[in-house]
């Protein structure tokens, strides 16, 4: 049995099935994500989503779904299942399946009668090409397969409705058929492995609905183009390959595509081997350069988060040639261009200029000599850091201000200035300004990393300096921040906020912390009992007056909910670092727990993979980003914390 194994009485329980989801990418962009049934309940679903440069910064879903049915004497059984407005479904394909795995890829195995068909799917490396495997593996008498394409070519952020623009023409191609609804959008080619029957019929389905959508306040119903239908005989122990991409494909070549991809597959046998697979989604290459994206389903290259993840996504799952990639050849090159306001190129990653991106980038590189070695991090990166702090200590920082005590200050009351980045009619619901907390712990911890390069590189003097500079910054930040019992979220003149929030956790959780022994025990303590969940930390403790515990509501209210309350998976790495050095090894057996809530958590609603956010309260539930690059990256580098510790015992 393998590591994800869903048996019939999930599957056909709609309760829970509908809310169990899947993800797999390309490594360039494109994905194929709907739910363990095959029933979209996202507008972001389907079966090929991919980006359209040319048409602008979304991802674009071509193809929905693919209908299945089995026709034996005559008798059609519909494997397919779409749920419509009302809450009905149809067809009611679910009650035929009878498992569902992902050992290596995603596996749905199906009864009807004396017929067993299984039903295979993956994403072609770098090409966006979703391929689909159909085997049956029993028949007792003549078997015909058929299949209705969903097509909606329009953007992941919009729903398609009838309309008298649609091409509902087609072309014919080896084995299949091509057809782009809208000038705008390339070409879609609808091809298999075997000779085929096409018949075309193109008829609307009104009424589709996306109940994920609905329960968020948006529009989430819409109609699809159903060109026709594919029929072809299969014999049992046959296989055939169903292929969606914008270029044609040789059908006699998909057989042999479809076993090179499955070489390069990883088998998810244990959590680490399954979130290795899940980290690996993040790439997107496009030429020779790559980048991490934030998640899935809707994010981009994001500064903060690939920066945040980078590490946990490449390093800690033995990748060095992924980093090397997105950090060496791509990242640096950019933060140099935004450090000399360099504007030749466009940047493949946004949000360089946000105040905390720079610092992130720093631990990052940090992290970097942690995996290889201090001497490698400063060949690497001694001039990139050293000009990241002159750039910062030069005042060229557009949107952060050091002050003479050391500490970094910046502005965050018409627009977020930090990771809690929700807005409500334009403005920050957290308006975090003026000293915030872990921005001046990643500033102490980025100058006594540039000291440690420096003094690597010989530079004895430049690293007294910045061991100086970081010792003011030091002192600044505990007559700032320090309560006596916690630190405070952020400081503006004489106001204090006294919220207790998980960003205090970067304070003791780098490997530099401004806080001696006793204040640090003393934050660990007040974040164990207020915001430590079985999934990680709340971004705000229940005491708080302004405590939402339930990611729950319209997208007005999730907005507010979304940094006052929920957890975040993020920072769960910090955590544990803090954890491990107060506790010592004494911190092997409370880690083991921790990850056993997390481990739990991958069954449930994006199977494999950790979400963007949970509820503050019980259960815990998910939300959110489906996948989440920082969630993702900050679990793993807890394992492998784990693993060190075993290795130390």
């Amino acid at each position: 049995m393998s590591y994800l194994n869903f048996d019939k009485s999930i599957l056909i329980n709609l309760e829970r099935s509908l809310y169990k989801e899947m993800i797999r990418t390309n490594r360039a962009g494109a994905y194929n994500s709907t739910t363990l049934i095959d029933c979209n309940t996202r507008k972001y679903h389907g079966q090929l989503v991919l980006p359209l440069p040319e048409l602008g910064r979304d991802n674009y879903v071509l193809l929905s779904a693919l209908n299945e049915t089995v026709i034996q004497h005559g008798a059609e059984f519909n494997l397919g299942i779409n749920q419509y407005e009302g809450g009905h479904v149809s067809p009611n394909g679910h009650k035929y399946i009878r498992q569902f795995d992902c050992e290596v890829i995603s596996r749905t195995v199906y009864r009807v009668g004396g017929v067993v068909l299984s039903k295979e799917r993956m994403l072609v490396s770098f090409e966006p090409r979703v391929l689909i495997k159909y085997t049956l593996l029993e028949a007792h008498s003549p078997t015909t397969l058929r299949f209705r394409p969903f097509l909606a070519f329009r953007s992941v952020n919009e729903l398609t409705h009838a309309n008298d623009q649609a091409d509902k023409t087609y072309q014919e191609a080896d084995n299949g058929i091509a057809m782009r609804l809208y000038p705008q959008f390339p070409q879609l080619f609808m091809q298999f492995s075997k000779q085929n029957s096409y018949a075309h019929d193109p008829n609307w389905y009104h009424g589709i609905e996306y109940f994920k959508e609905r329960e968020r306040g948006l529009d989430s119903t819409e109609d699809l183009l159903v060109p026709g239908c594919f029929e072809l005989p299969m014999k049992k122990g046959e296989s055939i390959i169903f292929s969606a991409g914008i270029t044609p494909v040789n059908p006699r070549a998909l057989k042999g595509i479809w076993k090179m991809e499955m070489s390069r597959r990883i088998a998810r046998t244990d959590m680490f081997a399954t979130l290795k697979n899940s980290a690996a989604q993040f790439y997107k290459r496009e030429g020779g350069k790559c980048t991490l994206l934030a998640g899935y389903p809707w994010f981009h290259a994001d500064a903060r988060c690939e920066f945040m993840a980078l590490p946990g996504c490449t390093l800690s799952i033995d990748r060095p040639e992924y980093w090397d990639v997105i950090m060496n050849q791509t990242a640096v090159p950019e933060i140099m261009d935004f450090i000399n306001n360099s504007a030749e190129r466009q940047p493949m990653i946004q949000g360089m200029e946000e105040p905390d991106a720079l610092l992130w980038a720093v631990v990052a590189m940090q992290r970097y000599a942690e995996y290889a070695s201090v001497a490698d991090a400063a060949k690497l990166y001694g001039k990139v850091v050293t000009s990241i702090i002159s750039f910062i200590r030069k005042q060229q920082h557009p949107r952060m201000f050091l002050h003479n005590n050391g500490l970094l200050y910046v502005d965050g009351t018409e627009r977020p200035a930090t990771w809690m980045n929700a807005v409500e009619d334009g403005r920050p619901i957290t308006p975090r300004t003026g000293y915030v907390v872990e921005i001046n712990a990643l500033w102490y911890d980025v100058q006594k990393f540039a000291a440690e390069l420096e003094r690597t590189l010989g530079n004895e003097h430049a690293a007294d300096l910045l061991d100086y500079q970081a010792e003011i910054t030091r002192g600044a930040f505990i007559s700032t921040f320090w309560n006596g019992l916690y630190l405070d979220d952020y400081v503006i003149d004489n106001y204090h906020d006294k919220e207790v929030r998980s960003s205090q956790i970067w304070a003791i959780g780098l490997p530099y912390s401004p806080l001696d022994r006793k204040q640090q025990k003393s934050v660990l303590d007040i974040c164990t009992k207020e915001l430590l969940t079985p999934r990680g930390l709340r971004s705000l403790s229940p005491k708080s007056g302004s405590y939402r515990g339930n990611y729950t509501g319209s997208m007005r209210e999730r907005d507010r909910n979304y940094h006052n309350g929920p957890v975040w998976p993020l920072n769960i790495d910090a955590y544990v670092e803090a954890y491990v050095r107060i506790n010592k090894l004494a911190g092997r057996s409370f880690i083991e727990r921790l990850l056993l809530g997390y481990e739990a958590e991958m069954s449930e609603l994006c199977i494999g993979t950790i979400n963007e956010l949970y509820d503050g309260n019980p259960p815990f539930k998910g939300h959110g980003g489906m996948s989440y690059a920082p969630s993702v990256a900050a679990v793993i580098r807890v394992i492998k914390k784990l693993e060190q510790l075993k290795a130390e015992d």
